[in-house]
């Protein structure tokens, strides 16, 4: 029986803060668990997000439940902010969509030695490096020239290790990358020469949208012995980078959803939406599909490493120090082979997060060495001029040990531009101290801070639902938009 098609029921979870749930019908296998305050709720009840997280629930294989993080809204069939999770040796499947088109889409957090009193006659000067050293936009251009498609193939193998080969960065990069800077597994043959020519004249480029580079101060400090952890002390200038896979990562997405529509028939799978298009992990399309994900993955992390190489050039050439350490590198569109406890038994399940990032907890084998006493970081935008934050995993944490990833979208790009002048808005950010970079006033108006949920309350009711706690909040100086 399909999902009926009115409105989608919600049910506060007893003994429970900010989580609500989604009863299974019709053809649901789990329900649906939304983390959410009642100001959220709202944002959520508006658009198709909380149909997609009962239409992921459909899934084969989904195990516990189709989890919405706060900042939820609806996105290419899983929802933005969807968390899923499938057993691998139920019969399984692996989705795109709950990955997405832009693989690897994560932040880094890179932490200086500059106070935000230091750094201040000297903001512009960095403002109009970091504009001119930063390539973005739709078409080609990055900071890291590769000479052929060996080169690019060494990428999508070895991620953040190959621009360490390449000069663009130090072996300490690796260490507070997640998974140390690269998947296993990625083979460049699963990329098509399409996504090769989409992706070679991209790597060191932010590319469009809501993607980013933000100079920001850190302005409270909630958990001293984490930020002391982290690297992070108040007043400390920070550099935030948001970016992804580009369009090589986009290409490979549109590639393997055409692949996996037509599998559906041999492996007799039906989904209440063809954006979920999907195959048995084990499936020969669904290893194909993992193994191109993985080198777009690797791909994303790099495009970062080349970025913050180019970082660190305009701060010696600015403010004589280009000594930015990494506080970490974190993705929030991937899907990833993990082993949990269901049931009361360990399963190995295909972990989506589309919009939703890793948080582990204290304690956990996949953190580095130094952060495992206190957990791993977890970076978290807000929209453009607003706040953003360092939160960190908390135990036992919820939904795969999973938190939210930004702000979360309230206002399409288009309805954004009709309520918003981006030209006015350059001014308004100007005016209250924010150095602006932006290749267009019209981008500028898309990513407007009312077109954003508020970020202070998507990171609290994380906090309040044990996904994660506050760190640090950050505070902007000046950003590069694309």
């Amino acid at each position: 029986m399909p999902l009926p098609s009115g409105p989608v029921g919600l049910v506060a979870v007893p003994d429970a803060t900010d989580r609500w749930r989604i009863d299974p019908v019709g053809d649901m296998l789990v329900p649906g668990i939304v983390f959410a305050s009642r100001r959220l709720l709202e944002h959520a009840v508006e658009d198709e997000a909380l149909r997609q997280v009962a239409n992921v629930a459909t899934l084969p294989g989904i195990v516990d439940a189709s989890f919405a993080m706060p900042d939820v809204h609806s996105g290419y069939g899983f929802p933005i902010g969807g968390v899923a999770a499938t057993d691998v040796g139920a019969g399984g499947v692996v989705s795109p969509g709950g990955v997405g088109f832009d693989i690897s889409c994560g932040v880094r957090l890179l932490a200086s030695p500059l106070s935000a009193g230091e750094l201040k006659p000297k903001l512009v000067e960095l403002m109009d490096a970091l504009d001119a050293g930063t390539p973005r936009g739709l078409g080609p251009g990055g900071v890291w020239h590769l000479p052929d498609r060996v080169a690019l193939d060494g990428v999508l193998r070895e991620g953040v290790r190959a621009a360490l080969k390449a000069g663009l960065g130090t072996e300490a990069d690796l260490e507070r990358c997640e998974d140390r800077g690269v998947i296993a597994g990625a083979d460049p043959l699963q990329v098509s020469e399409r996504a090769r020519a989409r992706g070679i004249g991209q790597v060191g480029s932010l590319g469009s949208g809501n993607h980013f580079l933000e100079v920001q101060e850190v302005e409270e400090i909630f958990d001293p012995v984490c930020a002391d952890a982290f690297g992070l002390s108040g007043s400390q200038v920070c550099v935030m980078i948001h970016s992804g896979s580009r369009g090589l990562g986009h290409q490979i997405c549109s590639d393997h959803v055409r692949v996996m529509i037509d599998a559906m028939r041999r492996y007799h799978i039906a989904v209440p939406d063809l954006q979920l298009a999907c195959a048995p992990v084990t499936s020969v399309e669904g290893e194909a599909y993992l193994s191109a994900m993985a080198a777009a993955a690797n791909y994303g992390r790099a495009n970062r490493q080349a970025l913050t190489a180019a970082t660190r050039r305009a701060f010696r050439a600015t403010v004589g120090t280009g000594d930015l350490a990494l506080v970490y590198d974190v993705s929030h569109n991937l899907a990833k082979l993990e082993r949990h406890t269901v049931g009361g038994e360990p399963r190995l399940l295909c972990v989506h997060r589309k919009g939703a990032t890793r948080a582990l907890p204290p304690g956990h084998r996949d953190l580095p060495e130094d952060l495992r006493a206190v957990g791993q970081p977890v970076l978290v935008p807000g929209s453009m001029g607003t706040a953003s934050y360092v939160l960190v995993g908390d135990d036992p944490g919820g939904a795969f040990s999973s938190a939210c990833h930004g702000a979360g979208r309230t206002m399409s790009r288009h309805a954004a531009l009709r309520e918003v002048h981006g030209g006015a808005l350059r001014r308004e950010l100007e005016s209250s101290g924010i150095a602006v970079r932006a290749r267009s006033d019209r981008g500028l108006a898309e990513e407007a801070p009312l077109a954003y949920k508020d970020v202070d309350e998507v990171v609290m009711t994380c906090e309040r639902a044990g996904l994660a706690r506050r760190v640090a909040r950050l505070r902007p100086l000046g950003v590069v938009k694309g």
